[in-house]
């Protein structure tokens, strides 16, 4: 696939190789057996001066709001409200997905993880000054959800409520996540 750049991005983010990865409930967690999780490798030119502002920018460009920076929890979590999209700005990590029967990926500044309602993801390792920034949806309130006993009615639930967003976060109306998830009518 080849996407669009927007014109206004077109000094920050490239044309990155994208992976592709549907993953199938494993026992506490959901995942989404519907909508797949999507890596944008090098989404971001290496030659960003600021890539975690970089990031906010272009997922509020998108409307995907809400952003933040941080990390990745050490443990499983998902959640059942919102999609997300994790940018990495600096540094590298490994991450898990999916849960304990997941896979396993190493991320590096750039990186762009766009994770549909209920795909685990947890911190297995990472580098000093390791920094996300994150973003949701406009309109989609995220929850915390650990795979605990139980919650995995009302999560189900939640997921297949869950819209579809009008744009990539990256890439806006032509992107990824139009192609691999759908387009909004």
């Amino acid at each position: 696939m080849s996407v669009s750049v927007p014109d206004q991005f077109l000094d920050a983010v490239q044309e990155p190789n994208v992976a592709v990865h549907l993953l199938e409930e494993d026992g506490p967690y959901p995942n989404n057996e519907v909508l797949p999780l999507l890596i944008y490798t090098q989404a971001l030119r290496s030659t960003v001066e600021a890539p975690a502002r970089t990031f906010e920018q272009v997922f509020q460009a998108h409307n995907w709001r809400g952003s933040w920076r941080n990390g990745i929890f050490p443990y499983h979590h998902y959640h059942s409200t919102a999609h997300e999209v994790l940018g990495i700005a600096e540094g590298h990590a490994a991450v898990q997905l999916g849960g304990d029967g997941g896979l396993t990926l190493d991320v590096a500044a750039g990186d762009v993880l766009v994770l549909p309602a209920g795909v685990a993801h947890k911190n297995r390792g990472a580098s000093g000054g390791f920094l996300v920034v994150g973003a949701y949806p406009d309109g989609q309130n995220w929850d915390l959800k650990r795979g605990k006993p139980g919650a995995r009615p009302e999560a189900d639930r939640n997921i297949e409520q869950v819209p579809l967003p009008a744009l990539d976060p990256v890439y806006g109306a032509n992107g990824p996540v139009q192609e691999h998830w759908g387009a909004v009518d």
